[in-house]
């Protein structure tokens, strides 16, 4: 919300510095999170009017001009402005004139005396916009200070409002604020009821009563059609941040702004018959304002007219009937929709409006007519014209329910003191109506805070009034208990650490990610859709971390880089519909290019599958991990394996698929891999183990078995079956070729022997040594190497 100082002062009465107002909001609750002068710094320029433009005899873009400044004396301007013509108001800076960044001085342009300056918007620091002069108005008084005339000492607010403060969505809503917080009372302008002229109107009805609570028409005739504008009003709707389009429009916004109440123009030529407030019936649509068609469900207000939807409840008008600048009779519609009926329905249409952002956190249902009057007033004065008599109709209203205030409570709540006298004023000050009984306050919100019902909403209200710089800052006084935690349990920096200690660096990728990915990387046909997603790239959630690994690498490689070792951990969403139905937290990580840095001595193959392998076990650190042959769609086959935790399978490693490297345009295969951090955050606590003074024994073991066993299978299955003396049981080799059979491969083990309390002798060695022969000869029907 853009609020206007200068506007701000004339309706709260307050009279504050800039800097002291910002702070008086802030500490009340509505927090400004930006000031801004709505122009620069400058002196000396006035309001002058062209009398003349000439070429220049020595420049073909520029013109030599007579201008009179007020100053007495007419004044030789040269310009390069190619919008300069006589008869303009325009700004001036005079000889001697202060800008930023630079002082006008009388000078010679290609041989002719300039005695100042024509200005553009964007040397008064209003706009970038330097494509011509800034064009006043004609009835701009020639001498007066430009700064005066535009109100350009002004300054804007920007209001970082929270969801359930509606009422503030309105500069009637922060100047009562305002006035409350300094306690006076606001100024805000009356709108009397217009007398009507004419006796025209225009049969308003509501069907569905609970969803529009009132509903005010009036029909205004003879509107001049080439009427402006006025200057200040445009000013005023450009500070809150809305273009100026035309009188009728602007008027509704303007009011809008003003009191916070939507309002809506129709051409009162292009309705038939009586106006109905109803929900929408199936099949019907509407072309709206944006020249976009809306597809109306049954739980969407509509009115209507004897020809069918003109405009969407609270949200926006239709096509069909809007002003236009040939407009020369209006129906203004005031109406008050009920919060629950507009609510998600301009969202559900892929809509934004103002009026519906206020429609949907509640408008002031007491305020609605007065508005309408507000605007018929603006109307003749602008436009002319004749009014007719207003018309209306009612449905359901909201209660305005009393609460009970205990200033008990409240000081319990607040944690310091606050005299019972205050709160019943500072409710007051807010327009509560305000009662006692017995010690307790009996308070009831007046019609435009929706988000007053309960005692505790009204505590907050007495602290805001109160001042929030004036919560005394007390240290908390508590003890703390030592939480139970299991010592072995790593935490998932742990995990970054031990990643980035290998070379890896973090990326965060968006949980958001194209249906494309998930189709390519997890082959899901049915991921988690996002109902209003941010981009059509961004339109599931994530099934898999692997999608932004890769478009990471493909950033950096597009970007010149040779190595890429990045990695992610972060929740994935799997399930089907809008609803995830689990969000399991996932480490992952892509490993491109070569495996070490490039140096001088050798050069560096490429990273390839047991670099990744290694990486992640190197992560697990003591989480046994097993990896056994898989088939995934994003790997290549053959170069893909399951990560086991016990009989869990709890990820993947592998070489990314041939088809996707092509798709993706990588010269290399990336690597990746992904797990379950919950796997990996189960860690074992540390125990002590003395050194052992006894030699280690090693005795190296070459076997031949069939091509298709697994040598991950067998090293289990022999570090499972040695006694406690072996410390070290690890495959050195795997050979194929001259001396092996086709179809079989050749596996040395290496064999670590160490006793803590005595050296073992050669028997106890090849017993030990024997019993592992004995179990691949039996189990994997191995025969020794020779």
């Amino acid at each position: 919300m853009k609020v206007s100082v200068s506007w701000l002062r004339e309706l709260s009465g307050v009279d504050l510095p800039v800097d002291r107002l910002a702070h008086v909001l802030t500490m009340g609750g509505l927090e400004v999170e930006e000031v801004t002068p709505v122009a620069a710094a400058f002196n000396g320029i006035v309001v002058g009017h062209v009398l003349s433009v000439a070429p220049h005899p020595n420049a073909d873009k520029l013109r030599v001009t007579e201008v009179d400044a007020g100053t007495g004396m007419t004044l030789t301007i040269v310009c390069g402005a190619p919008n300069v013509a006589a008869g303009q108001k325009v700004p001036c800076a005079l000889v001697g004139a202060k800008l930023p960044g630079f002082e006008i001085k009388q000078a010679k342009l290609r041989g002719i005396e300039s005695n100042g300056m024509l200005c553009s918007a964007r040397e008064l620091g209003m706009s970038e916009d330097h494509s011509g002069l800034l064009v006043l108005p004609q009835d701009a008084p020639v001498g007066q200070d430009i700064r005066k005339y535009l109100d350009l000492d002004d300054t804007i607010l920007t209001l970082k409002l929270t969801p359930n403060r509606g009422d503030c969505l309105s500069m009637f809503g922060v100047a009562r604020d305002l006035a409350a917080l300094v306690g006076k009372e606001p100024s805000l302008t009356r709108a009397p009821a217009a007398s009507p002229t004419i006796a025209e109107t225009r049969e308003v009805r509501i069907t569905d009563r609970a969803a529009c609570g009132a509903y005010f028409g009036r029909v205004i005739r003879g509107l001049n059609p080439v009427a402006k504008t006025p200057a200040w009003m445009a000013r005023r709707l450009e500070r809150a941040g809305l273009r100026p389009r035309s009188p009728l429009v602007d008027i509704t916004n303007y009011v809008m702004l003003e009191r916070g109440q939507p309002l809506h123009a129709f051409d009162h030529a292009k309705l038939e018959g009586a106006i109905d407030v109803r929900m929408a019936k199936p099949g019907e649509e509407l072309k709206l304002l944006t020249e976009q068609w809306a597809e109306c469900v049954p739980n969407v207000l509509l009115i209507t007219d004897a020809s069918g939807p003109v405009a969407l409840g609270g949200v926006m008008g239709g096509f069909n009937s809007m002003v236009t600048e040939a407009t020369t009779e209006v129906f203004f519609e005031a109406a008050w929709f009920a919060p629950e009926a507009i609510q998600g329905r301009a969202k559900a249409l892929q809509l934004t409006s103002d009026a519906a952002y206020r429609f949907e956190r509640g408008v002031d249902f007491a305020g609605t007519r007065a508005a309408l009057e507000r605007a018929t007033a603006l109307a003749l004065e602008i436009c002319g014209g004749e009014a007719g008599p207003v018309t209306e109709a009612h449905g359901e209203l909201p209660a305005r329910k009393p609460a009970r205030v205990r200033p008990t409570r409240v000081r319990a709540l607040l944690g310091y003191e606050v005299a019972d006298g205050f709160m019943a004023e500072a409710l007051r000050r807010l327009h509560c109506a305000v009662a006692h009984d017995g010690a307790d306050i009996v308070a009831t919100p007046p019609s435009w805070r929706f988000d007053l019902a309960i005692e505790e909403d009204f505590v907050e209200e007495v602290a805001r009034i109160h001042g929030y710089e004036h919560v005394p800052a007390r240290a908390p006084r508590s003890s703390l208990p030592m939480l139970e935690s299991k010592e072995g349990l790593r935490s998932r920096f742990d995990l970054k650490r031990a990643a980035a200690a290998l070379g890896y660096q973090e990326v965060i990728n968006y949980s958001f990610v194209a249906s494309q990915w998930e189709a390519d990387f997890s082959e899901n046909a049915s991921p988690v859709k996002l109902a209003n997603p941010i981009a059509s790239t961004m339109d599931v959630m994530r099934s898999t971390l692997i999608g932004g690994l890769v478009a990471a690498v493909k950033s950096n490689v597009n970007r010149d880089e040779e190595r890429v070792r990045v990695f992610e951990l972060g929740r994935c969403f799997l399930g089907e519909g809008p609803e995830p139905h689990e969000q399991p937290e996932r480490l992952a990580g892509i490993t491109y290019g070569p495996r070490i840095p490039e140096q001088w001595a050798e050069k560096s193959p490429d990273a390839d599958f047991y670099d990744a392998k290694g990486d992640l076990e190197a992560i697990a650190g003591e989480v046994k991990l097993a990896f056994v042959p898989a088939r995934h769609p994003a790997f290549h086959p053959g170069r893909c394996a399951r990560v086991m935790a016990g009989e869990h399978a709890v990820g993947l490693v592998g070489e990314l698929h041939p088809r996707l490297q092509l798709k993706y345009d990588l010269a290399r295969a990336p690597v990746v891999f992904e797990i379950d951090c919950d796997v990996l955050l189960e860690g074992k606590a540390p125990r002590f183990g003395g050194v052992s003074r006894m030699p280690t024994v090693r005795r190296d073991l070459a076997v031949v078995v069939e091509e298709g066993l697994s040598a991950g299978a067998i090293l289990e299955a022999v570090r499972g079956a040695v006694p406690a003396c072996v410390r070290e049981v690890e495959i050195f080799d795997q050979y194929r070729g001259k001396g092996v059979e086709t179809g079989r491969k050749s596996l040395a083990f290496r064999i670590v022997m160490q006793d803590t309390a005595r050296t073992l002798t050669d028997a106890e060695v090849e017993e030990i040594v024997g019993s592992v022969r004995h179990l691949l000869t039996e189990k994997f029907k191995a025969v020794p190497r020779t």
